[in-house]
């Protein structure tokens, strides 16, 4: 059974206090493989939990995850993941960051030699192979990120607002790259973001979470993603559904923000 499925995940984190803090309540997701999923929501609705549940970083309290048919139970290479900061090793240069999975799994040299250096012909470092990882701007790192990902080949891409720290260019020309390496790849990608232009543009899911405890609000599918392969961003934003969904999200998320500050003013 191809696919990922989140089965009703509910997430309790427990406090020295006795307290506890609900993180998640009952997300259930069916994610077909090869889809493309972008994740919204206000600050503590339990993205990064939810992320972290299915990278196999944190057990769940309640429920599971279930993967191309097995139960997830702790973190695998057929789950890969790529951080807000690219978490590389700044001792290795950019060839032996992207090779460090299939090295670590025991492959020989000639195994993968070829494959790391076709991930860096795709994601224009061709030319940075022998470059330590400090020499490299921010999306000059991202690039390598994604490609030591890729390297280990897995099933699902794990994206936890990878693009947050680029500047408005450099994110766009990110945000193209992923769009082509999720349709050259085949790849099941989620990806958490705060950006809701982001995640209209790299969702043909996008899901909307609700403030604590985390759960399912809205789920919307979109055809921009499809549209923006190979294509101008910026042109994808002037199709006629772009702003009214916009909006649309960009009022349900302050309506979200606006219920927790109250919350808080009501608690204090």
């Amino acid at each position: 059974m191809d696919g990922l499925f989140i089965d009703d995940i509910s997430m309790r984190f427990d406090l020295p206090d006795g307290g506890h803090v609900q993180a998640l309540k009952n997300v259930t997701l069916d994610i077909k493989s090869g889809e493309l999923m972008s994740v919204l929501g206000p600050s503590g609705c339990g993205k990064t939990t939810l992320l972290n549940i299915v990278a196999g970083f944190l057990a769940p309290t309640e429920g599971q995850i279930v993967l191309n048919g097995h139960k997830v139970e702790g973190p695998d290479p057929e789950r890969g993941m790529v951080f807000q900061q690219g978490a590389l090793f700044e001792w290795m240069n950019v060839r032996d960051n992207v090779s460090f999975g299939p090295r670590m799994k025991g492959a020989q040299k000639s195994a993968y030699t070829e494959k790391v250096d076709h991930l860096l012909e795709i994601v224009g470092l061709q030319d940075f192979k022998e470059k330590a990882i400090y020499e490299l701007s921010g999306g000059m790192q991202q690039r390598v990120a994604l490609a030591r990902c890729l390297a280990n080949d897995p099933d699902v891409i794990l994206m936890d607002e990878p693009l947050g720290a680029l500047d408005a260019l450099t994110r766009e020309k990110m945000q193209s790259l992923v769009l082509d390496l999720w349709k050259d790849t085949g790849k099941t990608i989620i990806l958490i973001t705060h950006s809701v232009e982001e995640a209209l543009l790299l969702g043909e899911r996008l899901l909307v979470m609700a403030p604590r405890p985390g759960r399912v609000h809205k789920e919307y599918r979109l055809p921009f993603a499809d549209l923006g392969v190979g294509q101008d961003l910026r042109e994808v934003k002037k199709h006629k559904d772009y702003n009214t969904t916009r909006e649309e999200i960009l009022s349900m998320i302050w309506n979200m923000e606006e219920e927790i500050m109250g919350r808080a003013e009501e608690s204090a």
